[in-house]
């Protein structure tokens, strides 16, 4: 395991942005996995479509735009180690946060060929999604900062988001839903019965 650690720090520093998507890819595919398997209990009705979205999403939207985030918070320069960690994480989940969790549920509307419907998912979605989201990745960045080195931090935040990922794809599924539900034409009989 030692050895493997090793190998996987060395491919790290050697090609970080091609490393680090092919990890948020896969960690983004193993979290639905777990959503559908644990949490939703599909079995043999698992939906594999929805895990190469999440795959995708994971490894060519999410991978390469977190890999420069970090890229782009490591290099500021704060006058101390405290005033660097609480402005690192300030930026990350004042700033960074809110606009990902909104791209996220557009994405997935996109993805799925509903993108009439993004509005509404993020709508729904967006404000408990945010709130948990900083239950979890506050103090994750707030230990993430402290005292993980910078090229493996993303990385610890995969680790996180596995099961993170796991909530998320179960809640944007629900909200796919509840959405599809929504917009089930009623037949005309059951609307006159109940105009009357």
């Amino acid at each position: 395991m030692a050895h493997l650690l090793r190998s996987y720090n060395a491919v790290l520093l050697r090609r970080p942005m091609l490393t680090q998507c092919i990890t948020a890819a896969v960690l983004f595919g193993a979290g639905d996995i777990v959503a559908q398997q644990a949490i939703e209990g599909k079995g043999k009705q698992h939906d594999f479509a929805r895990t190469a979205r999440l795959t995708f999403y994971g490894g060519v939207l999410f991978g390469p735009c977190m890999t420069k985030w970090y890229q782009f918070l490591n290099r500021i320069n704060f006058p101390s180690p405290t005033k660097a960690l609480v402005y690192r994480v300030w930026l990350d989940q004042a700033l960074l946060t809110p606009v990902g969790v909104a791209f996220f549920y557009g994405s997935m509307s996109i993805l799925e060929g509903k993108i009439q419907e993004a509005p509404a998912r993020i709508e729904a979605a967006y404000i408990p999604t945010l709130i948990r989201n900083w239950a979890v990745y506050i103090p994750t960045q707030l230990i993430n900062f402290s005292f993980t080195p910078p090229h493996l931090r993303l990385v610890v935040v995969s680790v996180v988001s596995l099961f993170w990922n796991s909530y998320l794809s179960a809640s944007n599924a629900r909200h796919e839903k509840a959405q599809r539900e929504a917009s089930i034409p009623i037949p005309e009989k059951v609307q006159d019965k109940v105009q009357l």
